[in-house]
């Protein structure tokens, strides 16, 4: 039987691989803490990413496809991850087993954005419509970071609905893999949060960098 990532639960991932919410990683509460100051730049980056939001979204919630073309790629543009030594993938297909009450179900899926260097996965993007709850998201950035390649114990994703932001990090080589999740960022109502959802996407591809040297 195949089915889409979309449809799979926490449940289903809890039941094949044991997966777990960690509340004892304390990752999100300090990873900030020496995140650099933005500069004037990003930080004017950050305020047109939240006017074209509020104008394009006057009549109706956006789409998935407008999140990701104003909200995601200003971010991505604004960390830094379109430039050297970093790598943008965009509908990248990945399979993984996963089990129901009877069966073995091959999951198939296509990751929404994906930043790497060399072979080694820096973040896995999920977008949702602006109508969903951002925590929609979250079973399906976690299929993916499981089916991750084997090079790396830690894994890192962002799913965003265009106006909140939360980050997931999973880490696979304990006995059974555990993650984290952070708070909700308000990206569009709360400049600070705003602030914090660009300063944590610079500190993921940082945390890469200084794993690999």
């Amino acid at each position: 039987m195949i089915t889409n990532a979309s449809s799979i639960t926490l449940g289903s991932l809890r039941q094949t691989f044991g997966l777990r919410l960690d509340s004892s990683d304390h990752f999100f509460d300090e990873w900030l803490n020496n995140a650099p100051t933005l500069t004037e730049a990003e930080l004017q980056g950050l305020d047109r990413l939240t006017r074209n939001y509020t104008y394009l979204s006057q009549e109706e919630p956006p789409l998935e496809e407008i999140v990701k073309l104003i909200v995601i790629s200003p971010l991505l543009d604004l960390a830094g991850f379109y430039q050297f030594p970093f790598l943008v993938k965009a509908e990248v297909s990945t399979n993984i087993e996963v089990a129901d009450e009877a069966n073995a179900i091959a999951v198939q899926g296509r990751i929404d954005i994906l930043v790497i260097q060399d072979s080694f996965w820096i973040l896995v993007i999920e977008s949702k419509p602006a109508i969903l709850d951002v925590t929609a998201g979250i079973p399906q950035a976690l299929t993916y970071l499981l089916s991750a390649p084997n090079l790396q114990s830690s894994c890192y994703a962002m799913v965003t609905n265009g106006r909140e932001v939360l980050f997931l990090k999973c880490d696979r080589h304990q006995n059974v893999p555990q993650y984290t999740r952070s708070h909700t960022y308000r990206l569009l109502e709360n400049t600070s949060e705003r602030i914090q959802v660009l300063q944590g996407l610079k500190q993921i591809g940082a945390y890469i960098g200084d794993l690999r040297s």
